[in-house]
């Protein structure tokens, strides 16, 4: 007589071996090296960036490059605090620290007037957190604080990121897995579309690149208009033999909600269709869009 195991028995011994498994494939998963940025040249964005360091250092999974050591990379490399980089430039800076993510930004502690209230002061934090495989920025965020004393306010902000730090891990986890699965390291495109030529090429000759139908101006968000944001947003678009949209991607960021105006901009579009000897060809192409201060735009219209 043969011995059987109990068909719930044999499930859950299944299922504790299956646990078992996946706690190994976690324990060996490489930690993602992390470096932390200054944000900004003040002191206020020294220590937002030491803030978030220590509670990122503090999960198991991340192995923090040195705040001296990044810092000093960053700018041997030219980086001057720029929250306006195309994809090759982010990659560049952080093949230049040794980080697979990075967080930069900026960040101050402000006086503030109202009308409605006595003055007042404002601790913020813009945060980019940036992937240094793709290049591509896979969060921004905006963390304030206000109180009567910038003291306190200041405070309350570091507090504040101290309890949202284990989301930023968990953001950078689920990137760092989908990178090494593949489904989020840069692509490679479908060879039917064709890159948009430069004007004067050989490649030109008998080609016209593909126009949209109207003009549209993305919104200015009050997330940028708040920080009086100016900024260039460059996407790659696809554009199919029909003149749709098929996909876009942001390959200069700037963040303040200016790629998803972007994003939301360039799906309303429809567009002739690009022709090669007078056959509709699909492409991909180049759209730049430039975004101005609201002082600037003002000043523009005088």
């Amino acid at each position: 007589m043969k011995f059987r195991l109990p068909q719930f028995v044999f499930a859950l011994a299944c299922a504790l071996a299956l646990g078992a498994a996946g706690a190994r494939a976690q324990s060996n998963a490489p930690r993602a090296s992390v470096a932390v940025l200054d944000l900004g040249e003040t002191e206020a964005g020294r220590r937002v960036g030491d803030e978030l360091s220590a509670a990122l250092a503090a999960m198991p999974h991340f192995a923090l490059v040195n705040r001296a050591q990044s810092r000093a990379a960053a700018r041997g490399v030219g980086y001057a605090n720029s929250l306006n980089l195309t994809l090759a430039e982010a990659r560049d800076l952080g093949a230049a620290i040794g980080c697979d993510f990075y967080v930069t930004g900026e960040a101050q502690t402000l006086r503030r007037t109202s009308t409605v209230r006595p003055d007042y002061f404002e601790s913020y934090a813009s945060l980019f957190l940036v992937s240094a495989e793709t290049g591509r920025l896979i969060l921004w965020e905006h963390v304030a604080a206000e109180s009567s004393a910038p003291e306190e306010a200041e405070k309350s902000l570091l507090a504040e990121l101290r309890t949202r730090a284990p989301r930023y891990g968990e953001i950078i986890s689920k990137s760092q897995a989908a990178e090494r699965s593949g489904r989020l390291a840069s692509r490679e495109r479908a060879d039917a579309f064709e890159e948009v030529p430069d004007e004067g090429s050989p490649a030109a000759v008998n080609f016209r690149a593909p126009q949209p139908y109207r003009s549209l101006r993305p919104a200015y968000p009050a997330t940028a208009a708040r920080a009086a944001v100016a900024a260039t947003v460059d996407a790659l678009v696809e554009v199919d033999a029909a003149g749709e949209v098929k996909d876009i991607e942001i390959v200069r960021w700037a963040g303040y909600g200016l790629n998803e105006a972007v994003t939301a901009t360039v799906r309303q579009l429809h567009f002739r269709p690009a022709t090669r000897d007078g056959r509709a060809v699909p492409v991909r192409v180049l759209l730049r869009y430039n975004f101005r201060r609201p002082a600037d735009e003002a000043k523009g219209k005088g």
